[in-house]
């Protein structure tokens, strides 16, 4: 499994979260707590809103703890939104194609988790996404298939509906498949201006996901990058967490209950 981070509000450098904390990302990519795994060193991307609308997105396969080119850049960068990712591959190939976060137009998007059985579906699921969609993959990961698959269900226009339509379809193929594996699915959608965090799983354990709404901005964490729980709010599971200028809230509703089912 992988280790994220997100910051939306007032503009800050990305230094200040991925690098500088006690246990910031750059080292839970060495010594995570809360992972399936405890080093996350099969590549990292950083993706960040500048003056343009699209994302600015810099993505290596290289450990993060290693890259001097990553610590540079982020105490050079400063974003009112961004993303930051580490990862351990769950099968797929340790690739600059498969490292997150993944673009598409303004949209950035970022998976911890994984599609149980995913290579016994694969080529199901990439027929189900329309070539507009399908021109745009570049890796071979299932978060990818997913997001892509997700623009194509509306996700753009609905991000908790959108979503919980693209669940249901994969858990209908994973069945079909007699794949036994659970779908687990703790992901972040952003447009630059609202962030979508999604804490879903089928089988009720999905990885952790936390967040912290301070007067600047909202920072939503894989685990806590102070090495602290105190300060941090957990996401429920089947929850998703919607923010928008530093303003965050939980739905817990009908879109929760229907993801959950998925």
């Amino acid at each position: 499994m992988c280790r994220f981070l997100a910051y939306s509000g007032e503009p800050v450098f990305l230094s200040d979260l991925v690098c500088a904390p006690t246990h910031s990302l750059v080292h839970q990519s060495l010594h995570a707590d809360e992972g399936k795994t405890e080093t996350n060193g099969d590549g990292f991307g950083i993706g960040w809103y500048g003056e343009r609308p699209e994302p600015g997105v810099y993505r290596d396969i290289s450990p993060a703890w290693s890259d001097e080119n990553l610590t540079n850049l982020c105490g050079q960068v400063r974003a009112r939104t961004f993303f930051a990712h580490v990862r351990a591959s769950t099968g797929t190939a340790t690739a600059r194609a498969n490292c997150h976060p993944f673009v598409y137009g303004r949209h950035l998007f970022m998976h911890n988790g994984q599609i149980g059985g995913y290579h016994r579906i694969k080529r199901r699921l990439e027929a189900l996404i329309p070539d507009t969609f399908y021109d745009q993959r570049r890796g071979s990961t299932d978060s990818e298939a997913i997001f892509l698959l997700a623009l194509a269900n509306g996700i753009e226009q609905d991000p908790v509906g959108a979503m919980a339509r693209t669940l249901e379809t994969i858990r209908g193929l994973m069945k079909e498949a007699g794949v036994s594996e659970p779908l687990r699915f703790t992901a972040l959608l952003t447009d630059g201006e609202t962030l979508t965090a999604y804490r879903w799983a089928c089988d009720g354990r999905p990885p952790s996901l936390y967040f912290r709404d301070g007067p600047g901005g909202i920072v939503v964490v894989s685990e806590p990058i102070d090495g602290c729980r105190e300060g941090w709010q957990v996401v429920p599971k089947g929850g998703t967490l919607r923010a928008r200028h530093g303003h965050a809230t939980i739905v817990t509703g009908p879109e929760a209950a229907r993801s959950r089912a998925a």
